[in-house]
C-alpha cells in the first residue's frame, strides 16, 4: 500500500517531503465514509468508535499536519471543509479531537490558519467545543484557538467571534473550576490569559457580570473559577500557577478587575498568593540566585497583594499585622536581590574584560521589575506598622541590622517617608538596631 513515508514517486509527493499525495487523498477519503458509516448507523446499536488502522493513520495525518508543505496541501485540498463535516456528524470523541488537532497542527502557519479562521462556520463549531466533556477534544480545542489568537492577522476575527458567542466564557470558567488535567488547566489558562492582554474590553465585560444566557444562580464567576485552578496547579505545575497568576495580575490593570477580585475571590487570592511568597518561594535557605528562577512568579503575585492590600475598606484578612510573614519574606527578598544585582554586575565586568556577552539587558530589567514591585509593597505595609508589629519582627529575626539597611537602601529615595516611620518606631523598640540603621536612614525635617 502507499505509504505516508517514504520516497514520493514522482510528482506524488508533497512539496520537498517524503509524503505521499496519494497516501493523504486516500485517507481523508476513508475518513469520510467512516463518518458516513457511523451517520448511517443505530445511534442505540453503539458503536461509532474508530477503528485501530483508522485511528493509526489518522494520527500520521496528525503529526504530518505539523510540516508546513503538508499544511499547505491540507489547506489547498480544503482539508478544513472536511474536518468541519466530520466533527459536526463525529459521535467518536477520538476522532473529534484527531480532526481538531490537525487543524491545530495547519494553523501553525500562517496561510492555513488564515483560510481555517475565515471559515465561519468551522469558527462557530469550535466555540461550541469548548462545551464538550471529553478532556482531550477540549486540550485540541483550546490549544487551536491558542494558536489562533496568537497570530495577529486572524486574532481580531476570533476575538469577535468569541465576544458574540456569550457560552464561551462560562465553559471556560467551568473547566477552569472542575477539571483535574493538568494539561488542559494549563492550556486553557493560557488561553484565557492571552485573550485578556489582546483585549481589555472583552475582559472588562467577563469579569463584571455573568454570561447574560446563564441562570444567575448557576453563573460561574471568572475571578474565583481563575483562583481554583491556580489552587490546584500550585503544587502540580509551577509554570501553568505562572500563567494564572499573571492573569489575576491583569484583572488588577482595570477597575472592574480590582472589584471582582476583591468582592469575588480577595481573601482566597490573598491566602494563596501570601502562601506561595512565603512558602513556596524565596526561602531562608535558598540561594540568592533562586531570584533568577522565580522572579517571573514572584513579580505578579506581589504585585496583586500589593493592589489587594492597599485596597479601600481594607479586609481583616490583609490586615498590617496580619502581613508580618510576608514582610520577612519580602526583606529577604530585597537581600538576594541585592545580592543578585551585585553578581550581574560582576559578571558584565568581567564578561567586558574577557569580550564575552554580559548580563542580557532583559534579566537586568525583570530583576529591576520585582525590585520596585518589591518595594512598593513593603513600603505600602511598613508606613502602616505599629510599635507591637515592628518589636514582633525583631523579635522573629526577620528584621536585622543587614535586612534593615538593605531595606533602607532598596527604599529610598522614593520611599524616605516610609524608612523615617520604620526609623521612629525602631528608636522606640530597639534603640541599638536604630542606630545602626541611622546613618542610612533621611533625617526628618525641621
Amino acid at each position: 500500500r502507499d505509504r505516508a513515508e517514504g520516497p514520493g514517486a514522482g510528482g506524488d509527493a508533497i512539496g520537498d517531503t517524503v509524503y505521499s499525495k496519494h497516501w493523504l487523498f486516500s485517507t481523508l477519503s476513508r475518513l469520510i465514509e467512516v463518518v458516513r458509516e457511523q451517520d448511517s448507523a443505530d445511534p442505540e446499536a453503539g458503536g461509532g468508535e474508530l477503528g485501530e488502522k483508522e485511528e493509526e493513520e489518522l494520527c500520521r495525518v496528525w503529526d504530518m499536519a505539523m510540516d508546513q508543505d503538508v499544511a499547505g496541501f491540507l489547506q489547498e485540498f480544503r482539508a478544513a471543509e472536511i474536518l468541519l463535516g466530520v466533527i459536526a456528524k463525529s459521535r467518536s470523541a477520538r476522532l473529534t479531537e484527531i480532526c481538531v488537532g490537525i487543524l491545530g497542527n495547519m494553523a501553525c502557519f500562517p496561510e492555513p490558519c488564515l483560510s481555517i479562521s475565515k471559515n465561519k462556520d468551522l469558527g462557530a463549531v469550535l466555540l461550541l467545543l469548548l462545551e464538550d466533556s471529553d478532556p482531550p477534544t477540549l486540550l485540541e480545542t483550546c490549544r487551536l484557538l491558542l494558536t489562533c489568537v496568537s497570530q495577529a492577522s486572524v486574532a481580531p476575527c476570533w476575538l469577535a467571534r468569541i465576544r458574540q458567542q456569550a457560552s464561551v466564557c462560562q465553559s471556560l470558567c467551568f473547566i477552569m473550576s472542575s477539571s483535574t488535567s493538568v494539561e488542559l488547566l494549563v492550556k486553557v489558562g493560557e488561553l484565557v490569559h492571552k485573550l485578556f492582554d489582546l483585549d481589555e474590553d472583552l475582559m472588562r465585560e467577563w469579569v463584571s457580570l455573568p454570561a447574560p444566557s446563564a441562570e444567575p444562580q448557576s453563573a460561574l464567576l471568572v475571578a474565583p473559577c481563575l483562583l481554583e485552578a491556580a489552587k490546584q496547579l500550585r503544587s502540580e505545575s509551577p509554570e501553568g500557577l505562572e500563567v494564572y497568576v499573571h492573569t489575576l495580575q491583569l484583572l488588577t490593570t482595570v477597575e472592574e478587575g480590582v472589584q471582582a477580585l476583591v468582592e469575588q475571590a480577595g481573601e482566597g487570592v490573598w491566602s494563596l498568593l501570601s502562601g506561595v511568597v512565603t512558602s513556596d518561594l524565596c526561602q531562608p535557605d535558598d540561594p540568592a540566585l533562586v531570584l533568577l528562577e522565580q522572579r517571573s512568579l514572584l513579580t505578579p503575585a506581589l504585585a496583586v497583594l500589593g493592589v489587594l492590600f492597599c485596597c479601600p475598606d481594607r479586609p481583616a484578612y490583609c490586615s498590617p499585622h496580619s502581613t508580618l510573614p510576608l514582610v520577612a519574606s519580602l526583606l529577604r527578598l530585597l537581600q538576594y536581590l541585592k545580592e543578585c544585582q551585585q553578581k550581574a554586575t560582576e559578571s558584565r565586568e568581567e564578561g567586558e574584560v574577557a569580550g564575552q556577552p554580559a548580563v542580557s539587558q532583559a534579566e537586568d530589567q525583570s530583576l529591576q521589575f520585582l525590585s520596585e514591585t518589591a518595594t512598593d509593597f513593603l513600603s505600602s505595609i511598613l508606613s502602616e506598622l505599629s510599635q507591637e508589629s515592628v518589636l514582633e519582627l525583631v523579635r522573629s529575626g526577620a528584621l536585622t541590622e543587614d535586612s534593615g539597611v538593605c531595606a533602607a537602601q532598596s527604599l529610598q529615595p522614593q520611599h524616605s517617608a516610609t524608612v523615617q516611620h520604620l526609623s521612629a518606631l525602631l528608636s522606640c523598640v530597639d534603640p541599638q538596631l536604630f542606630a545602626s540603621l541611622a546613618p542610612h536612614c533621611p533625617r526628618p525635617r525641621p
